[in-house]
């Protein structure tokens, strides 16, 4: 009898079937926020793209936008295989540049560039560094790009960026989307970005009142915030149209916006999901809830929270201090 079960979920694992997947869809929800919820008047996002308005504190030149490191660790090598994502690392007491591109078997051009430093810059203790999943190139997906305009860029193969970043296909790419460029080399003529200026705060918080900052600004342009709930509504800071939604080792169960005005607003460690690709939303429309999917710290429940990172402007809930309750009257 034990045999035959083995043998039939062999079977089907080689035609592609598993036979423990279930699929799960999640109902969608309206609803609206009490006027305190809002830092300003304004309870719209409408404003028109500008020009570049560079972020405070950022360590990324113009092939990417800024990469505000601040924050927790988000661990060193995955456990299984190769890793894909990018992480955070913390230096420690004896660290060095090149022995931090070996432990995560990066090349040193590639940790230098991606945190804009020198064969002769001096790392400290407790210092933040991004580092990327393989040697190469992050690039940030603006309006009007192509892969194969952004592979001729960086001289990499389209197929390789397909098949690293988990893409369809090559047309499978969106704006504000992070790719990594596997064997990506550094161009001598780098892309420009615009930044859009957020004068006045169009976002609301993202999660009920008392919508408490638990983390400063960290990787990427992020802010967390909790009540210390699991399962509390998330809501979209401001209307438009859900991008991406999925899971990713790191970021758990995510929901991506992107905006009339060309911000893009990313929702991490969600619990559930509750709206699709290509899906308008309001301002204050439920998109999912706080949980502690991905890698938080602490891992489990106690880690619930909301990872919020706001791209191709600045991030404008980084001015409070850790602790700031914003949806209090």
């Amino acid at each position: 009898m034990g045999l035959g079960v083995i043998f039939i979920s062999l079977f089907l694992f080689f035609f592609g079937i598993n036979p423990f997947e279930q699929k799960i869809s999640f109902p969608q929800n309206r609803d609206f926020l009490q006027s305190n919820q809002y830092l300003s008047g304004e309870q719209s996002l409408t404003a028109k793209i500008f020009g570049l308005n560079i972020i405070e504190g950022s360590s990324l030149s113009s092939v990417a936008p800024p990469f505000l490191i601040e924050g927790k660790v988000l661990g060193a090598l995955g456990e299984l295989g190769l890793r894909r994502e990018i992480e955070e690392y913390v230096v420690e007491q004896g660290d060095t540049l090149s022995g931090i591109a070996a432990q995560f078997g990066i090349s040193l051009e590639t940790l230098l560039w991606v945190n804009e430093l020198s064969e002769k810059s001096v790392i400290t203790p407790g210092q933040k560094l991004i580092i990327l999943p393989v040697s190469g190139i992050l690039h940030i997906v603006k309006e009007g790009d192509t892969l194969s305009e952004i592979c001729q860029i960086y001289q990499a193969k389209v197929n390789e960026v397909v098949d690293f970043n988990g893409l369809a296909n090559e047309d499978d790419i969106f704006v504000g989307d992070l790719l990594i460029i596997p064997g990506g080399k550094i161009p001598k003529i780098q892309p420009d970005y615009v930044r859009v200026p957020l004068a006045e705060n169009p976002f609301i918080c993202p999660i009920p009142a008392p919508c408490r900052i638990t983390q400063g600004l960290h990787w990427y342009n992020a802010v967390d915030f909790s009540n210390g709930k699991c399962g509390e509504p998330v809501f979209a800071a401001a209307g438009g149209t859900v991008q991406r939604t999925g899971y990713g080792s790191v970021s758990g169960y995510y929901v991506r916006i992107l905006h009339p005005n060309g911000v893009v607003t990313f929702y991490g460690h969600l619990s559930k999901i509750i709206v699709s690709p290509g899906q308008k939303v309001f301002q204050g429309q439920i998109v999912g809830y706080v949980g502690y999917s991905g890698r938080t710290v602490p891992p489990g429940p106690a880690g619930c929270h909301l990872h919020f990172d706001v791209r191709f402007a600045r991030n404008p809930f980084a001015v409070y201090a850790v602790g700031t309750e914003l949806g209090k009257k």
